[in-house]
């Protein structure tokens, strides 16, 4: 059990991943119950050199001179795989110094003698998917006593837990940064709804729909609100219908059709502990930034259709039919299949799936706006 002196340490440790810097209140707390001169955190990821390692640093001095320092003499120190440092044991600064490889002398030699640091205690450990971490504190003068060395061995099971924590957290950010920039690209957004239809969450591209698309958007209430009547009337019954009955079928509504936009109500049937409490509905917005005119001209320059061909092959791809594409650019309809055959064949799509997927899934959907 950790003692209730430490309660505070543990809860700054188990807190520092979400700090910036991080984790600098658990070293600096640290450094005050050891009445330490500094404290450091260094952890990397297994076979990556110790000059990549991420350094945090807490103590006397100016953090801009001990980065230098750092910088100038880990990529050739292997300090802590020399010594083969046992995991969960505390080590002395007498069995860390002086170093018995001479490549690391002159940072013995250059950087911890001319310091004055005469007492270090360090512990290391090793996280689930092979992260290490050394924690490290030290001072001038009298040594640590045993007290400081239970404390490092009490924490260790809490930063080895706090690192797992960190490394998930950072590929959750890395996977929701890479997934977020595609969904910018393509104009794909997200909000949350009630079963009343306010606007309890949403990112930042459905946010961009809301305030931008002269459609959608959020009232004075929290109300979503779309225009004209007729359509908010539709979204309206839907979420109703969506939120009685969670097992339904997601509904597909256009919301506008130059620039592009449209929805996808779906039930909120995934609970999450982060998810809003009220959330019956998640409405999925997908938008096109460009105008019809500017899109049949990248797919006049990329599949080398006429614009004629174009104009249809985007009318086609947003759902209109053969007869409907015929009417609003006053062709006959046997002249519209001919034209949709050419625009098949210039494609290489199969059938109407495979034109929707050109068109609009195409790298065309990543080009930024003008």
């Amino acid at each position: 059990m950790i003692p209730n002196l430490n309660e505070a340490l543990v809860s700054d440790l188990l807190d520092g991943a979400f700090e910036t810097p991080l984790w600098a209140t658990f070293l600096k707390r640290l450094r005050t119950q050891t009445a330490a001169d500094s404290a450091t955190l260094i952890f990397r990821p297994p076979g990556r050199p110790l000059g990549e390692a991420l350094h945090l640093f807490s103590g006397e001095g100016s953090r801009v001179n001990v980065d230098e320092v750092y910088r100038k003499y880990l990529p050739q120190l292997d300090l802590f795989n020399d010594l083969q440092l046992e995991e969960g044991r505390v080590y002395s600064f007498d069995e860390l110094y002086p170093p018995r490889n001479p490549a690391h002398r002159a940072f013995y030699s250059e950087i911890v003698v001319p310091s004055g640091i005469t007492a270090a205690r360090m512990i290391q450990v090793t996280e689930a998917t092979g992260v290490n971490a050394w924690l490290t504190i030290s001072r001038r003068g009298v040594d640590f006593d045993d007290r400081d060395t239970v404390l490092l061995q009490t924490i260790a099971p809490v930063l080895r837990g706090a690192l797992r924590n960190y490394i998930a957290l950072e590929r959750e950010r890395f996977t929701a940064g890479v997934t977020g920039d595609a969904m910018r690209r393509l104009h794909f957004g997200w909000m949350t709804l009630d079963a009343r239809g306010n606007v309890l969450e949403f990112e930042p591209e459905a946010g961009r729909v809301l305030s931008r698309s002269k459609v959608l958007s959020k009232g004075r209430t929290g109300r979503l609100v779309a225009r004209p009547l007729e359509l908010e009337r539709e979204i309206f019954t839907a979420i109703r219908d969506l939120a009685e009955n969670p097992a339904g079928r997601p509904y597909a509504v256009t919301l506008k059709r130059d620039p592009w936009l449209d929805m996808l109500l779906v039930p909120a049937a995934h609970k999450s502990l982060s998810a809003h409490p009220r959330a019956a509905v998640i409405a999925y917005v997908h938008g096109d930034s460009w105008r019809s005119s500017d899109r049949c001209e990248q797919l006049t320059q990329l599949f080398g259709l006429s614009p004629g061909e174009a104009r249809l092959a985007l009318a086609l791809s947003r759902g209109m039919t053969i007869a409907e594409a015929a009417s609003k650019f006053e062709l006959k309809e046997d002249t519209a299949r001919k034209y949709s055959k050419t625009i098949y064949a210039k494609l290489g799509a199969r059938g109407l799936p495979d034109l929707v997927r050109i068109v609009l899934r195409s790298v065309l959907a990543l080009a930024p706006n003008r």
